[in-house]
């Protein structure tokens, strides 16, 4: 069991960049891939990106491609999802999830394992 913290979530303007955390409770954590999701209201959740165990592979949505990056600190158990020039459709709740299958970087929500609680994040025109 993975206990996930999503954090750094808040209101900012168009083109501001934001960064958000996640902070796992288990010291097995390199031995998950990471992934964040985002849930606007009213519609389903969606693929943000994700990265490998390793940092070697990361996979992002084409719509924040260009944009936003995501990394990770195994050292610190933490995962991270670096957001610029945001937009106010970026508007959403911001959730990340481990999956412990590492052979592939999975893009949908029934593939992930363990989630975090979400942050929000809200972008004004």
């Amino acid at each position: 069991q993975v206990h996930l913290v999503d954090s750094g979530g808040g209101l900012v303007q168009a083109g501001d960049s934001l960064r958000l955390s996640c902070a796992a409770s288990e010291r097995t954590f390199s031995s998950y891939n990471m992934g964040w999701f985002r849930q606007a209201p009213g519609k389903e959740r969606e693929f943000v990106g994700a990265i490998g165990w390793s940092s070697r592979s990361t996979s992002y949505a084409n719509s924040v491609k260009g944009r936003f990056t995501i990394s990770r600190d195994n050292a610190k158990n933490t995962a991270y999802l670096q957001m610029n020039s945001l937009k106010p459709e970026d508007t959403a709740v911001y959730y990340c999830a481990a999956d412990r299958n590492v052979l592939v970087l999975h893009s949908t929500v029934a593939e992930y394992d363990y989630w975090g609680q979400g942050t929000q994040v809200t972008v004004s025109s």
